[in-house]
């Protein structure tokens, strides 16, 4: 079920809404926890089980964490917690990605099984990591009540498609929110906003970048070469215009029952340079990375050799995120090599009009 498909928009989210806003105070948090339950279950109810398995295991690791007085135990707690939610995520995303190339290096294994992707488990997984290693860094308290972490992994707004949520941002917001008029207009039309991003533009946008950059090399060969500058312009606009959308939807359906989710896009097009866009394009997956790799790495402040070190690290692991393939790994070096250029050749020596 996607946001702009008319069973999600005439059903399920104005019944969500209804009930949502008739039923009393204390039940609101079951009510959003039963409808994100049922929206994640749509796309395929036996990965709700990893769902529910992920999040249990992070509420114990991060009570177990916060309890504990030794550091020892605290660090084994947090090795436990990565240990379960890297290795799920590394399974589910990339074990067929490694067997492929250790089969093309090495002849094995036979046979590659086909390991289904669940939908939305590089956002939720992130979101319980960052959770338990906030908690760890004693930032936030842990939350005690089992099934109020699962609504803050399931929201359904946000569980598929982004942004990445930290727990600090929701955790008093889970108990004490409140809606009045403002929210809901305020939510209904950022929602409309992302939805008419999405059903009218960015789909339009794929439609003629489908139609002038076709596969192949003999399709690629035979169209004029402003045909592939228009096709390749109109995928620019249609990543932009369909990302964003999902995330002003999410934002906009988030303010509607109380939720103040930060934004994820900040006008990237206008970016004066690389560094620049990645604080303007999934500005929670760049925070994220930034926070929990690269400032723990060391960030800036080190020896020239580590900073590049670092930002190696991280731009692998970005490459990673977006996808188990050879082309994202180089998508992620393409830009670090940018970055580099950026910082320690070009700096500001490119006239800002260029």
């Amino acid at each position: 079920m996607v946001f702009s498909s008319l069973i999600f928009l005439f059903v399920f989210l104005v019944s969500n809404l209804i009930i949502y806003l008739l039923i009393d105070k204390k039940y609101k948090n079951k009510v959003l926890l039963i409808f994100s339950l049922i929206f994640y279950a749509w796309g395929g109810p036996k990965y709700l089980i990893l769902l529910v398995g992920e999040t249990f295991a992070s509420w114990f690791f991060a009570l177990k964490i916060q309890h504990s007085r030794n550091k020892r135990s605290r660090k084994l707690y947090m090795l436990g917690e990565c240990i379960v939610l890297l290795g799920l995520l590394g399974y589910f995303k990339y074990a067929v990605f490694f067997m492929e190339n250790f089969q093309a290096l090495f002849g094995v294994p036979d046979v590659i099984p086909n390991i289904v992707l669940p939908i939305g488990i590089s956002f939720y997984t992130f979101q319980l990591l960052s959770y338990v290693v906030d908690v760890y860094r004693r930032e936030i308290h842990a939350q005690p009540v089992f099934w109020k972490l699962l609504l803050y992994s399931s929201l359904f707004h946000q569980c598929i498609a982004g942004p990445i949520v930290r727990y600090e941002t929701v955790a008093d917001e889970i108990d004490n929110r409140t809606v009045n008029q403002t929210d809901i207009y305020m939510g209904v039309r950022r929602f409309c906003i992302g939805l008419a991003k999405k059903s009218i533009l960015a789909n339009s946008c794929a439609e003629i970048a489908d139609s002038l950059i076709l596969p192949g090399s003999d399709a690629l060969a035979s169209q004029s070469t402003l045909g592939l500058w228009l096709g390749m312009f109109a995928y620019m606009l249609q990543i932009y215009l369909d990302f964003s959308a999902y995330s002003d939807m999410a934002i906009g359906m988030g303010r509607m029952v109380g939720f103040h989710y930060l934004e994820n896009f900040n006008y990237p097009y206008i970016a004066k340079s690389v560094q620049d866009f990645w604080r303007r394009w999934h500005i929670s997956l760049s925070t994220f990375f930034r926070d929990y790799v690269y400032i723990p790495l060391g960030g800036s402040r080190c020896s020239k050799e580590k900073i590049i070190r670092n930002m190696a690290v991280v731009w692998f692991l970005t490459g990673m995120w977006h996808g188990a393939s050879w082309n994202y790994i180089f998508w992620g070096i393409y830009y670090l090599i940018f970055l580099l250029l950026e910082r320690f050749v070009i700096g500001d020596k490119i006239p800002g009009p260029l």
